[in-house]
């Protein structure tokens, strides 16, 4: 199960609105070996595409580097799709590589970059199987957005 504080869940949300009509991309980062959320980070992504996301190289060493100096790991990596429905396309699927990450996904399909619904799903993903996990939203606070 993936618990995530309301804000860092409405960060994810917003990013994917902004960045529509392109899929937005990032990470929430947590201490290591803790499984909690605390740490926002939008990426850019680097594909500027509305199919596909691509962390920059530069942008993803310089986040492994700061995490492994704060002694973080990527909790959460999360994702838009924006013509389809929030669930791991087979790029998703083959690009997965943090197998204890949960992989939040926030379809923007119904309302584009403005306000109305959105669908946030949640998945492991570990060696090529998918698995759907419940989200609970927590009303912890978190720290501020942090830009890499």
């Amino acid at each position: 199960m993936l618990r995530i504080p309301a804000d860092l869940l409405d960060a994810v949300i917003a990013h994917a609105r902004a960045d529509h009509p392109d899929e937005a991309c990032g990470v929430i980062a947590g201490p290591e070996g803790a499984d909690t959320p605390t740490r926002f980070i939008p990426m850019v992504n680097a594909a500027r595409s509305p199919t596909f996301y691509e962390f920059d190289s530069r942008d993803l060493l310089a986040l492994y580097r700061d995490m492994d100096d704060r002694g973080e790991e990527p909790v959460v990596i999360y994702h838009s799709h924006t013509a389809t429905e929030a669930y791991p396309s087979r790029t998703d699927i083959a690009y997965a590589s943090e197998p204890h990450a949960h992989y939040l996904l926030v379809s923007t399909r119904e309302c584009g970059s403005g306000d109305g619904p959105v669908e946030v799903r949640s998945f492991r993903i570990v060696d090529g199987e998918v698995s759907e996990e419940p989200v609970e939203v927590t009303s912890a606070d978190a720290p501020s957005p942090d830009a890499p």
